[in-house]
């Protein structure tokens, strides 16, 4: 057993300090921490999967399409169809998860000496991969209600003039919206001192309550949605994302992105799914009745609760939220402690998952004699 620690091998300073992302992975009755779509996999896409891959594995002796044209084809497609707005295979990228996707384009846009900011409470991934792309992060203001202050917003991307701008919306750990408005907004300002990247992280759009900002991409070369199959699609296990932009975009990415990066038996697997899109945003739409339901019965039973169009619902206030997601998690449900100080965040489960949880927090309330 060796007893070398991090602080003791030549990393880089940045990095000192720090601690890997990471949700608790506790063996619980109830899990509803990490956002994950509670339902498996139809058994027929599963079959299809199972086809698709064995199809694949004939040939795991060749490198697989260097730039997985029928995969971002039929990517194009479903945004076309879903998204209103027209989408070709040159508008396309994919990659191993958002969080690569977003990593490629630190990589290809951030760097040392270039600085991206967010509006933080936000994914915190979004700091820590610029923190390992020599990105330097800016923290931007969010307001009471969690939403992004547009005049403050703007006046920290004046000041700042950063190189990339991330916006989360929904945003991941509060749930709410933004609106496209503020969206245009931010992009003007992003673009008035110097030409800026703006990043729309669209990971949990297809539970909204409004539509993509797919549309916003015409004459904006600058701006770039991005997207997963980790939740929509009850793909979580798959890690794959995705974006769109305009095609230079795009080209640019692929400068930086490593040969051969998306698996054979990735590409067969996504591709599998995205044959069963019906079925699976069905799947969504049970999950958003669910979501609703939960931010219905957190305020009956006196919580607070953030507007969510996502599927996992933020709630509070508490004295210590650490405390609460303990006793919570005493009576058989795991959620989610982000460090936001006096919220929880809950993902919606099926319908009894979500019952046990309502009952813990009934319990947590009658405990507490308010």
């Amino acid at each position: 057993m060796s007893d070398v620690r991090i602080d003791d091998l030549p990393v880089r300073d940045e990095l000192r300090g720090k601690s890997p992302y990471g949700a608790p992975q506790l063996d619980v009755p109830v899990r509803l921490n990490t956002n994950e779509n509670p339902y498996p996999l139809p058994e027929p896409l599963v079959e299809r999967i199972a086809e698709r891959v064995r199809e694949a594995a004939r040939g795991l002796n060749r490198y697989p399409d260097r730039d997985a044209v029928q995969l971002r084809t039929e990517l194009a497609r479903y945004l076309s169809r879903t998204g209103k707005h027209p989408l070709g295979v040159e508008n396309v990228w994919a990659a191993n998860g958002s969080n690569e996707v977003i990593q490629q384009l630190l990589q290809t846009f951030g760097g040392p000496g270039r600085t991206a900011i967010g509006f933080e409470p936000s994914y915190s991934m979004h700091a820590l991969i610029a923190r390992g792309t020599g990105t330097g992060w800016i923290s931007g203001p969010r307001g009471e209600d969690f939403t992004i202050d547009l005049a403050a917003a703007r006046r920290a991307i004046a000041e700042s003039e950063p190189d990339v701008v991330f916006i989360t919306t929904p945003n991941n750990p509060t749930g709410n919206a933004v609106p496209p408005e503020t969206v245009l907004a931010l992009y003007e300002a992003a673009q008035a001192a110097k030409p800026s990247m703006v990043v729309v992280d669209e990971a949990y759009v297809e539970f909204s309550h409004g539509d993509s900002l797919l549309p916003l991409l015409a004459g904006r070369p600058h701006l770039v949605i991005s997207r997963t199959m980790s939740k929509a699609f009850g793909a979580a296990g798959l890690r794959l994302g995705y974006l769109a932009a305009d095609p230079a975009v795009v080209d640019a990415v692929q400068l930086v992105r490593l040969p051969y990066h998306l698996s054979a038996i990735t590409q067969a697997t996504a591709l599998a799914a995205l044959e069963h899109t019906d079925t699976l945003l069905g799947y969504v739409e049970q999950l958003k009745a669910e979501r609703d339901r939960l931010v219905a019965e957190l305020r009956a039973i006196g919580y607070e609760v953030t507007e969510s169009d996502a599927n996992f619902v933020q709630f509070g206030r508490f004295a210590s939220a650490h405390d609460a997601w303990r006793k919570i998690l005493d009576r058989g449900v795991l959620v989610r402690d982000n460090g936001v100080p006096g919220w929880l965040r809950v993902s919606a489960g099926t319908p009894e998952e979500n019952d046990a949880f309502l009952d813990a927090v009934r319990e947590l309330k009658k405990e507490q004699g308010s």
